[in-house]
């Protein structure tokens, strides 16, 4: 089957990009951590739950993931990868510490280093504060990427399947152990929507089978557990209380729709492109927050708050398009023809070097 861009993933992102948003700047913000002066309680009983946006992205990603690598061996798939996330992440990341070392007052703050070290977005592996505390999704999605990266380097796509059934019998095991290093390489806390998404494109690929309906039922129900069991951990944070039958219900409903997306039956709405709010779901995400609270903080004395939270809302999406139009599009293409370059390259010295071994070897 030919790939295609699946449009209904478009808006899925969209979707979730403006959960985590309205998370942020209608409950978190006020609620936890000193971040906003800004109190939005109109909204906050429901906004509280968006941080469940995070979890839809990462089902998506394990579908769109599976996409890519099936078309793509090891060296193209880590082009891929950066081509992806690099170009709205160093503009973003730019913004976020420019803004930051002007209206970040006592909240907020950023060095020189931190920000440099931010731009290589392995800061995680070495313990790096981040400028914006969203990138933590973002590490969580290249510990993905690197066990996919360890598929396709040892050649075994075509066992995807058992692999992630693995993967997750693995992950339900390790979460009644201490073993913090090991779950951690797994990415447990977060794996079942992968393998969720990963397995979802199986079908979407090849259709149902008893394997992969069982494995999907395996993971809403590993999800659900995870993202109850979860609960009093976020309600000693923010001093709220959360519905456990509401966190199921969300959870539950991913898992439905990502079935009709599957099984190609999401009607109008695959039908309909949906390709800019597709695009610019990612640079929405990676500027919205510590910007967003910054504008809070600074125009909160003197803007209406329904003005300011609706106006920064507006602001941030146009800040989006502005970025993904001008600046994401133009270096993605620079940095792919950059890293094909050395691609071909390295390519080229590996085969020079095999055919000196076969030259140097006795015969």
């Amino acid at each position: 089957m030919d790939q295609k861009r699946i449009n209904e993933i478009d808006l899925l992102r969209f979707i979730a990009a403006m959960s985590v948003v309205f998370f942020h700047y209608a409950f978190r913000g006020y609620a936890a951590d000193d971040r906003s002066l800004l109190s939005y309680p109109l909204l906050a009983p429901a906004a509280q739950y968006g941080y469940l946006g995070v979890e839809l992205f990462f089902m998506i990603s394990g579908f769109v993931i599976m996409m890519t690598a099936r078309s793509e061996g090891f060296r193209r798939f880590f082009i891929s990868r950066a081509v992806r996330l690099y170009p709205a992440f160093w503009v973003c990341c730019s913004i976020t510490f420019m803004v930051t070392l002007v209206l970040g007052g006592d909240r907020f703050s950023a060095t020189v280093p931190q920000y440099l070290g931010n731009l290589t977005l392995l800061g995680d592996f070495f313990d790096m504060r981040p400028i914006d505390g969203v990138y933590w999704s973002l590490f969580i999605e290249i510990r993905f990427y690197l066990l996919i990266a360890l598929v396709l380097l040892l050649r075994k796509l075509h066992r995807i399947e058992a692999l992630l059934c693995i993967w997750l019998v693995l992950s339900i095991a390790l979460e009644f152990t201490n073993a913090r290093g090991v779950r951690r390489f797994f990415v447990t806390e977060y794996s079942t929507y992968f393998i969720a998404g990963a397995m979802f494109y199986q079908v979407w690929l090849n259709g149902s089978s008893k394997l992969r309906i069982a494995t999907i039922i395996g993971s809403c129900a590993f999800a659900i557990y995870q993202g109850v069991n979860m609960l009093p951990r976020l309600e000693r944070h923010y001093q709220v209380e959360f519905n456990a039958l509401i966190v199921s219900v969300i959870i539950f409903i991913y898992y439905v729709v990502m079935g009709f997306v599957a099984k190609k039956n999401m009607g109008w709405i695959a039908g309909r492109r949906w390709l800019v709010l597709g695009a610019i779901t990612y640079p929405l995400y990676l500027l919205h927050q510590n910007v967003g609270f910054m504008v809070f903080n600074a125009l909160y004395s003197a803007l209406n708050p329904h003005l300011l939270l609706w106006g920064t809302v507006a602001l941030m999406i146009v800040m989006s398009l502005f970025i993904h139009v001008v600046f994401e599009r133009a270096i993605a293409r620079q940095l792919r023809r950059v890293l094909n370059y050395i691609n071909d390259k390295v390519a080229v010295l590996f085969a020079e070097g095999f055919e000196r071994l076969k030259l140097y070897r006795p015969k």
